[in-house]
């Protein structure tokens, strides 16, 4: 299970489920986060699809390049994609240049 939290705030310790904690510049945390309710009465906020394909984009060094790369394509094929969303949140989480060109490489095959 991963974790964001914005940065300089309490990071959480969770000892089960094995719990990854990640942090967040506070400028652009709320960027592409939603509600859902998981449940009756329990929203939990998660980012929506194009936050989440920059955001393993931003961290390939940490998670492996072929998985975000993959992640990427399969977010292009899907029919709710949003390409133009998507590098609105590259620009604005300061990977636009390698966001572009994996796009470009993506629709280019």
């Amino acid at each position: 299970m991963q974790v964001a939290v914005p940065r300089g705030h309490h990071r959480p310790s969770i000892t089960y489920p094995p719990v990854q904690v990640f942090s967040f510049d506070v400028d652009t945390f709320d960027l592409g986060l939603t509600r859902l309710e998981a449940a009756p009465g329990e929203p939990v906020r998660i980012y929506d699809p194009a936050r989440t394909v920059v955001d393993l984009m931003r961290l390939r060094h940490q998670i492996g390049e072929p998985i975000a790369l993959t992640v990427l394509r399969r977010y292009l094929r899907g029919r709710s994609a949003e390409p133009a969303t998507l590098l609105e949140y590259a620009r604005a989480l300061n990977v636009f240049g390698p966001v572009r060109a994996a796009v470009d490489a993506a629709s280019a095959g």
